[in-house]
């Protein structure tokens, strides 16, 4: 068997796309040469790697073998580029980071921005995925890093508190629903809603928990931030479901009504959570450390947490401005 460092990793990344498409994209390859390199790892091998078919390709008991394997393969080379290239005067890594949609878009950019600053020569590859799959993935040693819900169940991954906040109802300020101090989700699901985009993890966690009450989400519009999601929700579109920082944020210039959601998966514990601290590259290890070192401790979202609802409160009652 002849294999060689771009064949494993485009079979790792074809594995987790769940496509030879995908995975090709991914590695920068046209998809005939990466069909091509497929069918070449299984003539060497003798067995088919990939169980094809109309919904994509997931790996024969053979090509799980291989992934294991790939994927340890690809973490030495990684730590060995990394370890020599202090020697080479100009180190350079990458640090794969998956994040729920909370953290990705309220917390994440500003604890990033310091780290990257202090370290010109690393990327991180940082993607949005629903906590459960998070945990998987960093389990199978796919990701370096994830933050997660602090609900999940994170098996025998080490953790770290990172942030904490909680989701809420957004409504127009004149809704049915915006003098009410507390709602549950059930009750949300009787109206129209503005979300975000169907491959967004909150959505589709939203979904699921709809799906829990026998109810669809009846989604009018989907858009790309929260912060759009408050703006068409001012102008009477529907009601959205957005963390409180965001709800803050957006009550100072818009006109809307924030209703807490009563149900326990509102609160929003945000978790790091890695395989090991002792098995992290240095530049994960670092990035972890940074992480968690960043502005906005657990304990001081949560005091924010509790100020934001003040101030939301406050601007909700104050009439809209003019114009």
């Amino acid at each position: 068997m002849r294999f060689d460092l771009i064949d494993l990793k485009l079979f790792c990344e074809v594995v987790d796309a769940g496509s030879i498409t995908a995975g090709a994209e991914r590695c920068a390859l046209a998809l005939a040469a990466a069909s091509t390199r497929i069918r070449a790892m299984e003539r060497s091998l003798g067995a088919p790697l990939l169980t094809r078919s109309r919904l994509g390709v997931v790996p024969t008991p053979a090509g799980l073998t291989l992934l294991k394997h790939a994927r340890g393969m690809l973490d030495q080379g990684a730590r060995l580029r990394e370890d020599l290239g202090a020697y080479a005067g100009g180190a350079s890594g990458e640090v794969r980071l998956l994040a729920n949609t909370n953290a990705l878009t309220e917390f994440l950019p500003e604890a990033l921005s310091s780290f990257l600053a202090d370290h010109p020569h690393v990327s991180v590859d940082l993607e949005e995925r629903l906590s459960d799959e998070i945990v998987g993935l960093v389990a199978e040693g796919v990701a370096d890093i994830g933050i997660v819900a602090g609900t999940v169940d994170v098996g025998a991954l080490a953790t770290y508190p990172f942030r904490s906040d909680r989701f809420v109802v957004v409504t127009a300020a004149e809704h049915p629903m915006a003098k009410r101090p507390r709602v549950r989700f059930a009750e949300v699901l009787d109206y129209d809603f503005v979300g975000l985009d169907r491959t967004s993890s909150l959505q589709r966690f939203l979904a699921g928990k709809a799906s829990r009450e026998g109810r669809p989400l009846r989604l009018r519009v989907q858009l790309r931030s929260f912060d759009a999601v408050c703006r068409l929700v001012e102008c009477g579109v529907g009601v959205g479901v957005v963390p409180q920082t965001t709800a803050a944020r957006a009550a100072k210039t818009m006109a809307l009504g924030v209703v807490e959601l009563a149900d326990d998966w509102a609160v929003r514990d945000l978790t790091i959570v890695v395989r090991a601290a002792d098995e992290l590259r240095p530049y994960a290890r670092e990035l972890v450390e940074s992480l968690r070192a960043s502005p906005g401790s657990s304990s001081q979202s949560a005091e924010r947490i509790s100020s934001s609802r003040e101030a939301v409160r406050s601007n909700s009652k104050a009439p809209s401005p003019a114009g």
